[in-house]
């Protein structure tokens, strides 16, 4: 899609000339300033006091070295990131990613995100990312608490309860959470909620392991309510098999839908009668196998490995597609795959896991899509929920966690079309989240003067 204002094309053409070879940077960029067209033909103020040029460029970038120690006494160094990107409405809040494929623009892209994807809660925080190029899978316990332990030794010098509050994201789960909190407790003396996703026992909150997978399919049900349809019934493929997935797949079968297939970076699993969830938890979360091993117990499903001549998880006949894996694993053939099988819904359970051929195939199709930045923010919503409950030092219930988190999903939904319709793009959720994403960062910067 081309730009029809100047200022917005020559400014994406200066982002992509300060950040040579950021290609995921550049991709999460476009979409939103694409989506702004509407917004800066009514608020010219926007340009004039440079609020969209502030709101590309991080407030500040760390990079740092990482060395540890394997068991056997070799010392490897990982690169470390966190970025620190608008703190217009609240402290920096975003996931830390352990996975050998981040860099500087995966990190850069996902903090771009965080912005409006934390603004669109509703609640009183800012956008941050960070991670390191750590592969946690093949390192036994030690080896994970010593990298953890030396990454938080750095980044404890710049996160804190009322500043940045980092949680979990890929690679990074309760185990490595729990080491970086007891780092970080032992370097500043203090116990805080300056990470989320920490275990009951020492502040963290109910339903924030469930939180993204329940989270997308609360956003995903008011999608097909909206549209006059529901998940009762629903034959739903689902990408991953992490804490997205897992629990995408929980809520969408209490809800009424059949959870047909899954999968992991080795390929996928495709059980006609229903995935058996009971069965995948204990696999990925007890025994940290591979997903090929669901075959095993269950000799009725089919496992095709990843590349192989008989296509990927796409190809699976479904009325709902939850790609929850990771970013644009979901390509323009894919989606032409998904429609032509009669695919009526889609929703970004990951990170910007579509690619923006993908994307207008669905649109074009007619697809329901719910985007990343609106589907996926149970996560960091009930992060925000955890942070508001270490500070008045309480617990709350199982079912009031729950309660909040459907509530704040059905928000987002209905803030999104809104601001969607408000601006001439009625039913394209991805203008209207990030419209109402952006409007409300951008107020609060322009009360805040040029800071």
């Amino acid at each position: 899609m081309a730009f029809q204002s100047n200022y917005l094309h020559d400014l994406m053409e200066r982002i992509i000339a300060r950040n040579p070879g950021e290609s995921e940077f550049h991709q999460a960029v476009r979409e939103v300033l694409e989506s702004l067209e509407p917004v800066i033909e009514t608020r010219p103020e926007l340009i004039r006091h440079g609020v969209i040029e502030s709101l590309v460029e991080p407030e500040r970038l760390i990079k740092f070295r990482v060395p540890w120690l394997t068991d056997d006494g070799k010392v490897y160094v990982n690169r470390g990131y966190r970025v620190q990107f608008n703190s217009a409405i609240g402290p920096y809040k975003g996931g830390l990613r352990f996975h050998p494929s981040v860099n500087e623009s995966i990190i850069k892209f996902l903090g771009f995100e965080q912005i409006f994807k934390n603004s669109l809660t509703g609640l009183p925080i800012g956008g941050g990312k960070g991670g390191a190029d750590f592969d946690p899978k093949g390192k036994s316990d030690a080896e994970v608490m010593r990298f953890c332990q030396s990454f938080m030794t750095e980044l404890s010098r710049w996160i804190g309860p009322n500043t940045d509050v980092p949680a979990g994201d890929i690679g990074v789960g309760a185990r490595e959470v729990g080491y970086m909190y007891g780092q970080y407790k032992r370097l500043r003396s203090e116990s805080s909620g300056v990470i989320t996703g920490k275990g009951l026992a020492f502040g963290g909150s109910l339903v924030r392991t469930e939180a993204t997978g329940y989270g997308l399919c609360y956003f995903t049900d008011e999608m097909l309510k909206n549209a006059g349809r529901t998940f009762a019934g629903a034959r739903v493929v689902i990408s991953g098999s992490g804490n997205v997935a897992i629990y995408a797949a929980e809520k969408a079968t209490e809800l009424g839908a059949v959870i047909v297939a899954l999968s992991d970076s080795g390929g996928y699993i495709y059980d006609a009668e229903g995935i058996d969830l009971a069965l995948v938890k204990r696999l990925k979360e007890v025994e940290r196998a591979r997903i090929s091993q669901y075959v095993v117990h269950r000799p009725d499903a089919t496992f095709t490995p990843a590349g192989s001549d008989s296509g990927n998880i796409w190809n699976v006949t479904c009325d709902i597609a939850l790609p929850c894996a990771t970013q644009n694993e979901l390509h323009e053939a894919d989606a032409r795959a998904l429609v032509d099988n009669g695919c009526y819904a889609v929703a970004e359970g990951a990170n910007m896991p579509c690619t923006p051929e993908a994307i207008a195939v669905f649109q074009k199709s007619g697809v329901l899509f719910g985007p990343a930045k609106a589907a996926n923010a149970g996560g960091v919503a009930t992060s925000a929920l955890e942070m508001s409950q270490n500070s008045q030092r309480y617990c709350w219930t199982y079912d009031e966690v729950d309660c909040k988190l459907k509530t704040i999903m059905q928000d987002i939904f209905k803030n999104a079309s809104a601001a969607a319709q408000e601006y001439g793009r009625e039913g394209d959720l991805i203008a209207g989240a990030n419209i109402a994403g952006f409007l409300k960062v951008a107020d609060a910067m322009l009360a805040q003067g040029a800071v």
